[in-house]
């Protein structure tokens, strides 16, 4: 007994300096990801209790899944529909009576439940069942008549300002959403200042709409494209995105931030694009260079291309700024070459500033100088005078 005893406390003694107290040992635990998923057909939904309207129609969602049973024909049907109601089983939006799963695969299904207009308030139950050869399923709908709700619809944009140049195209995305609880067509419009162009398109498409079809409960962009005027001045100006169905209506304001851009121009103080020119000699003409923009542009500098042998010279070359709506002179010389024959030449003047240009071709008539019309013409008298001279010498004998 003292052995057994003495035995006793030695174990003790042992557990007690392992650090702790002796426990059985923990059956493994089985990995949740290794269990068998169940088999079998399944009816499902995310709503299996909905209220419907009386008049209208309403679109209930349900998937059947075949969950590890071989691909079979599954018999679809549906029970306890109330009298005056009626409710189709789709498929890809046509009526179908059976469905074929794949093996873990699912069908994609829709009932269309068309509430008469006499319907009374309450609660109706319907039974939507999936009947194979191995296994059969039924999921339960409860189906609440209520008061007819007034169509609601909103609108946002996460960009609602944007900034660009006469010359840009705004283009805004906006959310239109369908917050009511029936199926809508939502039409389209905007107001904006005068000139201005606006457009809609979907979301990812490019053709033109002016309505666009929304779910109940759903929502879809639509691209507002805004085009300016070439001439507006620089500001900014609003424009009303409105949206309207069936007595709804939601408004989003957007807002086209102008800056102003300077368009340049060079002509002459009659508009003459012409002029004349000696051989040899400089040749004054006046350009006038204005700006038909709405904002300064800054360095401007003149160029221009001359036949080969000609110089031409700009006074000056580069102005400094020309405001919008302003015009400015430059003296601009052009000396013809020694050897030019006369007739009618091209000249290019160009004006180019910060991102702007303009040119225009000047056409130049160079005669030949007068001097040597003279000396020509002594030339020719002198050599009248021989012949005469001769003449009346060699005439007498």
């Amino acid at each position: 007994m003292h052995r057994v005893t003495a035995l006793l406390a030695s174990l003790a003694l042992f557990v007690l300096a392992a650090g702790g107290v002796a426990q059985a040992a923990e059956p493994p635990k089985a990995d949740p990801a290794k269990a068998e998923a169940p088999k079998g057909l399944f009816l499902l939904t995310d709503y299996p209790s909905q209220t419907v309207r009386v008049g209208e129609v309403t679109t209930v969602r349900v998937k059947l899944t075949n969950s590890g049973l071989p691909p079979e024909p599954v018999a679809l049907a549906l029970s306890g529909v109330p009298a005056g109601w009626k409710i189709d089983i789709l498929g890809s939006g046509q009526p179908v009576a059976a469905a074929m799963p794949g093996v873990n695969q699912d069908v994609s299904l829709q009932l269309r439940v068309d509430v008469p207009k006499d319907a009374k308030p309450g609660s109706e139950k319907v039974v939507l069942s999936a009947k194979g050869p191995q296994s059969q399923v039924e999921l339960p709908l409860t189906f609440t008549v209520g008061s007819e709700t007034p169509a609601k619809l909103s609108l946002k944009s996460r960009l609602p300002s944007l900034r660009g140049t006469p010359r840009s195209s705004f283009e805004y995305t906006v959310s239109v959403s369908n917050d009511s609880g029936k199926d809508l067509t939502v039409a389209l419009s905007a107001q904006g200042p005068a000139n201005f162009q606006t457009t809609f398109t979907e979301g990812y498409g490019s053709n033109e709409i002016s309505s666009i079809p929304i779910e109940a409960g759903q929502s879809k962009d639509i691209k507002v494209k805004v085009t300016p005027p070439r001439d507006v001045k620089a500001g900014d100006y609003p424009v009303l995105v409105r949206v309207a169905a069936e007595g709804a209506t939601a408004e989003l304001r957007v807002t086209l931030q102008i800056s102003g851009q300077g368009k340049l121009a060079l002509s002459t103080k009659d508009g003459r694009l012409s002029g004349e020119a000696t051989v040899g000699k400089t040749s004054d003409y006046t350009l006038v260079v204005s700006n038909d923009g709405t904002a300064p542009i800054d360095e401007v500098e003149m160029s221009g291309s001359v036949p080969s042998g000609w110089k031409v010279e700009f006074n000056p070359k580069t102005i400094q700024s020309v405001a919008p709506n302003e015009k400015k002179d430059v003296q601009v010389q052009v000396t013809p070459s020694d050897k030019a024959i006369a007739g009618d030449y091209v000249a290019t003047f160009r004006a180019n500033g910060r991102g702007e240009s303009s040119s225009a071709d000047f056409r130049i008539t160079v005669t030949t100088s007068t001097i040597w019309g003279i000396v020509g013409i002594g030339i020719i008298a002198v050599a009248l005078l021989v012949l005469l001279g001769a003449v009346a010498r060699f005439g007498r004998r």
